[in-house]
C-alpha cells in the first residue's frame, strides 16, 4: 500500500468521526426539543394528569424546514410530497459534486437520512429530497405516539393543566396495555351507569303508568258512582213522573164520577118528586120498586166508598196538595263526595257550603275538613230524617248560624262541630241528641240556656277551648241529666267546674290549671268511675282530706304529671288503678292503701324521687291479695321495697332505672312459700347488681328464668 492510500485512509476514517458526532449532537438536540425541561420522560406517562387536560390535536401537519448553508432555520416549508416532488432549498455544497450539507454535516451522494420523525430525505446529485409520511387523520380526542413509531394513536389520557401545550407522549406497549384495560373498566363502568339509568327511567315510568292506571281506575269509579246516581234520579225523576199521571188520571176519573153522582141524584130527585105526584093507588108497587132499587143503591154506594178511600185520593181531601205539573225536586252532588243507601260522604271535598240535598232516607252526612263557613235555616230542610252530622275541621262562625238551621231534625243523635270557630253552644240543638262534640272551638261562655233541653245528650265532649271557673255558670250542666261521659281538657279551669249533674261517670280534665280539689267540689258526683286530672298543679296539701273519700264507685284515678310529694291519703276505697307518674313523689305513707275493698290492683309510681328509706315496711299493706302491676322504675330506690314477696297476684313488677346494688335471697321470692310467684315479667335492668353475686334462690318462685330482665346493667 503507498502511501497516498494511507493518507486517504486517514482523511476518511477523521471525516466519519466528525460526522459521527455532529449526528449524536443532532440527535441530542432533537431529544430536547421533543423533551423541553420540566416535561416526564419518554415511556413515562403522568395518566392522572393526562385525564385533566382538554382534548387537542398533537400533531400539526408535516413540515420540511428551509436550512441556510450556515445551518440556520428561518421556516418551515411544506412537504414536496402530493405537488409533483418539488425539491426542497436545502443549499448545495460548491466545489463538492454530488454531496449535500444538512444542519452542518455533509452527506454524500444517494445518502438516506431521517432529520424528525416521518421525515425521510434523500441527497441525490446535490440536491436534498425529502419525503414525509402522512399520518391519518384520527376523530379522536386525544392522541399519543408509540414507541417506535411516527403517526399518533387515539387515547384517553388527559394533561394535567388544559392551558398547557403538551408533545406527543411515547408509550411502552405495558403502559399501552394498562392504558387499555383502564379504558375497558371506564367503558364498563359508563355502560353500568346507562344500564342503572334505563332502569331508574323504567322504573320511573312503570310507577308513572301506575299511578295513571291508579288515577284512570278512580276516575272510572267515579265516573261509575255518578252515572249510577244520575240512573237512580232517572228512575225517581220517572216514578214520579207516572205518579203524577196516575195521580191525574184519578183526578179526572173523580171529577167524572163526581159529575156522574150528581146527576144521577137528580134524577133520583126527579123521579121521586114523580112518584110523590102519582096517586096512593100506585103506593105499594112503588114500595117494591123502591126495595129493588135499595139494594142497588147500596151497592153503589159501597163501590162509592172504595173509589174515595183516603189513601187512593189524598188531594181530593185536601190532605196534601195536588200539583201535576210540578216536577220532583233533583239534585247532583259535588266532586268529591260518595253516597251509599244511607250516607253522603263529601269529607274533604274542598266546599264552602253545605251541599243542597234532599233524600228522606238519608241519615248520616259527613262535612269534615272543608271551607264551610255558614249554616243557614234551610241547609237541612231535604234531609230531616239525619241522625249523624259531622262538621269538624271547618270555618263555621257562631254568628253564621241561623237559630233554625237544626230546629227541624227530629232525629238527630250525633253531632260532631270539633274544629271550628265557635264561640258558644250552637242555639236550638235538636232534643234527640245524645253525643255532642265541640272540641278545638274558641267557646268563652257556657250560660244556663247553653243545653236547654239536651236531657238525652250521654257524651259531652268540649276540650280544647278557654272555657274556665270564671265562665262557666254553675246551672250551665243542669239540664243534662243523663250525661255520663264529659270532656273538659285542654282549658283554663283552676279548680274542678261546679254543678257537674250527679250521673255523671267519666270526667277527663287534663292539661287545666288545676290547683286545689275542694270537699264541695265531688260531692254529688257519686257514679264517678274514672277521673284524668294529669297535667296540672296539683300537690297533696291542696286536696281537701274528704274530695272523694265518698265516691264509692271510683275506679280509676290519674294525677300523673302534677306537683305531688307524697301518696295522697284517703284514697277512694274501692280505687282499682292508680296512676302517679311524673311527680315529685318521694314518700310512700304507711297503711295508705290499708283501708280499700277489695284492694288495689295496679299502681304506677315511675319517674319520681322515691328512696328506700321513702318506703316503710308497710307501705303496701291492704295490696298484697290484689295487686297485679307495679311499677317503681326511673326513681331512686337502692335496694327492692319491702313486702314484693307477700304480694300473691303480682305479675309484671318493674325495678328498672334505680340504684339497686343487690339482690337479697329473699326480696323477690319467699323461701316459706311452697307455690311459684305469679310474677310474668321482673325488670331490674340499668341498675348497678353485679349479677355473679346474686344468691342462686333469689329467683326461684318465678316459672321462667327469661322473665327476669338483668341486662344491661350500669358500671359504678
Amino acid at each position: 500500500m503507498n502511501v497516498k492510500t494511507l493518507v486517504l485512509l486517514c482523511l476518511l476514517l477523521n471525516l466519519c468521526v466528525i460526522l459521527g458526532e455532529r449526528e449524536k449532537k443532532a440527535r441530542g438536540q432533537r431529544k430536547r426539543r421533543l423533551h423541553p425541561e420540566g416535561r416526564q420522560e419518554a415511556g413515562f406517562v403522568n395518566r392522572n394528569s393526562a385525564r385533566q387536560s382538554k382534548p387537542r390535536r398533537l400533531h400539526s401537519p408535516a413540515k420540511v424546514p428551509n436550512i441556510n448553508a450556515d445551518e440556520s432555520t428561518i421556516t418551515f416549508l411544506d412537504s414536496y410530497i402530493g405537488v409533483d416532488e418539488t425539491e426542497s432549498s436545502y443549499n448545495v455544497v460548491p466545489g463538492r459534486q454530488g454531496h449535500c450539507k444538512a444542519n452542518g454535516m455533509i452527506m454524500y451522494d444517494k445518502a438516506v437520512w431521517s432529520p424528525k420523525p416521518c421525515l425521510t430525505c434523500l441527497c441525490s446529485s446535490g440536491k436534498v429530497v425529502c419525503d414525509e409520511m402522512n399520518c391519518p387523520i384520527l376523530k379522536c380526542a386525544r392522541t399519543i405516539i408509540r414507541t417506535g413509531e411516527c403517526c399518533p394513536i387515539c387515547t384517553s389520557i388527559e394533561p394535567n393543566d388544559p392551558s398547557e401545550t403538551y408533545y406527543p407522549v411515547i408509550l411502552s406497549n405495558q403502559d399501552l396495555q394498562i392504558e387499555q384495560e383502564e379504558q375497558l373498566r371506564r367503558e364498563e363502568q359508563e355502560l353500568d351507569e346507562e344500564e342503572e339509568l334505563r332502569r331508574k327511567d323504567e322504573e320511573q315510568k312503570r310507577k308513572s303508568e301506575e299511578k295513571k292506571r291508579k288515577d284512570e281506575e278512580r276516575q272510572r269509579k267515579l265516573e261509575e258512582a255518578r252515572h249510577r246516581e244520575e240512573e237512580k234520579l232517572r228512575q225517581m225523576e220517572e216514578e214520579e213522573l207516572q205518579k203524577a199521571e196516575e195521580q191525574k188520571h184519578l183526578h179526572e176519573e173523580n171529577q167524572q164520577l163526581e159529575k156522574e153522582t150528581s146527576s144521577r141524584a137528580v134524577e133520583e130527585d126527579e123521579e121521586q118528586d114523580d112518584d110523590y105526584e102519582e096517586g096512593y093507588d100506585d103506593e105499594e108497587e112503588d114500595d117494591d120498586d123502591d126495595g129493588e132499587g135499595g139494594d142497588d143503591d147500596e151497592e153503589e154506594d159501597e163501590d162509592y166508598a172504595d173509589i174515595f178511600e183516603f189513601p187512593l185520593f189524598p188531594s181530593i181531601l185536601g190532605l196534601i196538595p195536588y200539583h201535576p205539573d210540578e216536577e220532583s225536586p233533583t239534585f247532583s252532588l259535588p266532586v268529591g263526595c260518595d253516597i251509599t243507601d244511607f250516607t253522603i260522604n263529601c269529607n274533604n271535598a274542598k266546599l264552602t257550603q253545605i251541599p243542597p240535598v234532599s233524600d228522606l232516607e238519608l241519615k248520616h252526612l259527613y262535612l269534615a275538613g272543608n271551607s264551610i263557613t255558614t249554616i243557614p235555616a234551610e241547609a237541612f230542610n231535604g234531609i230531616p230524617n239525619l241522625e249523624w252530622i259531622d262538621l269538624s275541621r271547618n270555618k263555621i262562625l257562631s254568628t253564621n248560624v241561623d237559630q233554625e238551621a237544626f230546629k227541624k231534625l227530629k232525629k238527630l243523635k250525633r253531632l260532631n262541630m270539633d274544629g271550628n270557630l265557635l264561640l258558644q253552644i250552637p242555639p236550638q240543638l235538636p232534643r234527640t241528641l245524645v253525643e255532642l262534640k265541640i272540641n278545638e272551638n274558641l267557646l268563652q261562655r257556657l250560660e244556663e240556656e247553653s243545653f236547654h233541653g239536651l236531657s238525652k245528650i250521654v257524651n259531652l265532649e268540649l276540650e280544647g277551648n278557654k272555657l274556665s271557673e270564671n265562665n262557666v255558670q254553675p246551672l250551665a250542666f243542669r239540664p243534662l241529666t243523663r250525661l255520663t261521659y264529659l270532656r273538659l281538657g285542654r282549658n283554663k279551669f283552676r279548680i274542678l267546674p261546679q254543678g257537674l249533674p250527679p250521673s255523671i261517670e267519666e270526667l277527663y280534665l287534663e292539661h287545666n290549671e288545676i290547683e286545689e280539689i275542694s270537699e264541695i267540689s265531688l260531692n254529688k258526683t257519686t257514679n264517678l268511675n274514672v277521673i284524668v286530672l294529669k297535667n296540672n298543679k296539683l300537690d297533696e296539701t291542696r286536696i281537701a282530706p274528704m274530695a272523694w273519700i265518698k265516691l264509692e264507685n271510683l275506679e280509676s284515678l290519674d294525677l300523673s304529671h302534677n306537683k305531688i310529694v307524697h301518696v295522697p291519703s284517703f284514697l277512694p276505697k274501692g280505687l282499682l288503678y292508680l296512676v302517679l307518674v311524673h311527680n315529685q313523689i318521694e314518700r310512700i305513707p304507711g297503711f295508705v292503701f290499708a283501708h280499700m275493698e277489695p284492694g288495689l290492683e295496679y299502681l304506677y309510681l315511675s319517674f319520681n324521687k322515691l328512696t328506700s328509706g321513702g318506703i316503710d315496711p308497710v307501705s303496701f299493706f291492704g295490696t298484697y291479695n290484689t295487686m297485679r302491676e307495679l311499677f317503681l322504675n326511673h326513681n331512686m330506690l337502692k335496694r327492692v321495697p319491702f313486702g314484693i314477696p307477700d304480694m300473691k297476684a303480682l305479675h309484671f313488677l318493674r325495678l328498672n332505672d334505680n340504684l339497686i346494688r343487690n339482690v337479697r335471697l329473699e326480696s323477690i321470692c319467699n323461701a316459706n312459700d311452697q307455690d311459684d310467684s305469679n310474677i310474668r315479667t321482673l325488670h331490674l335492668e340499668n341498675n348497678y347488681i353485679n349479677t355473679r353475686r346474686i344468691p342462686p334462690t333469689a329467683f326461684s318462685c318465678i316459672e321462667l328464668y327469661s322473665s327476669v330482665v338483668l341486662k344491661p346493667q350500669k358500671v359504678k
